[in-house]
C-alpha cells in the first residue's frame, strides 16, 4: 500500500492541509475529507463534467485530478462562489432561467461558467455554447442554461468596466 501524503492547497480561500493516497481524485478529497459536496460524481472519467472545480482559474474535472497534483493550487468549488448567505449572479440566473432540475450537473455548469466568464467576460452565445461542451445535462435542454449564462455575463458586466466587446 502506498504511503499516504500531506497535501496544502488553498480552498475557497482557505489554506487545506489534507491527507492522501497517492491515487486518490481531488473529488474524493473535496467530497469525502473536506466535506464539500457540490461537485458531484456523474462518470469518473471526466466527460459529463458534474465535477467541475476552477483550479488556478481554469474549469477542470476534478475526478480526473490526482489530489496530490493539488499541491500549492488555489481551488474554488460551488460553496465558495458567493460570500455570505448570498447568492453569485450565476447561481441566480440558473434559478431565474429555470436552468436546473435534478441538480446534478448544476454545480459542475456553474463552476465552468465562472472561469469561463473571468476569462471571457462578454461573450456571445456560440462562445458559451462552445465553453461549455465539456459539461452535459440530462434533464433540462442546454437552452436555458445557455440563457443563464448569458444574463449571468450581462449582471457580471454591469458590476464591472471590462466588459467591453474588442472590434476588429
Amino acid at each position: 500500500m502506498a504511503k499516504k501524503r500531506i497535501v496544502t492547497a488553498t480552498v475557497n480561500g482557505r489554506e487545506e492541509e489534507f491527507l492522501c493516497q497517492p491515487r486518490q481524485t481531488l473529488l474524493e478529497v473535496l467530497r469525502n475529507t473536506l466535506n464539500l459536496t457540490g461537485a458531484k460524481e456523474g462518470c469518473s472519467n471526466g466527460n459529463c463534467g458534474a465535477c467541475s472545480v476552477v483550479i488556478d482559474g481554469k474549469a477542470i474535472n476534478s475526478c480526473m485530478v490526482l489530489a496530490v497534483e493539488a499541491e500549492g493550487a488555489n481551488i474554488e468549488t460551488i460553496e465558495g462562489l458567493a460570500p455570505g448567505d448570498g447568492l453569485d449572479p450565476l447561481q441566480e440566473a440558473f434559478l431565474e432561467n429555470a436552468a436546473l432540475q435534478c441538480g446534478i450537473c448544476t454545480p459542475g455548469y456553474i463552476m465552468a461558467a465562472k472561469a469561463f466568464l473571468d476569462e471571457n467576460p462578454n461573450p456571445t452565445e456560440e462562445e458559451i455554447r462552445f465553453s461549455m461542451a465539456g459539461n452535459l445535462c440530462r434533464c433540462t435542454g442546454y437552452d436555458k442554461i445557455v440563457r443563464a449564462i448569458q444574463q449571468a455575463a450581462e449582471v457580471r458586466c454591469g458590476q464591472s468596466a471590462s466588459c467591453e466587446k474588442e472590434t476588429v
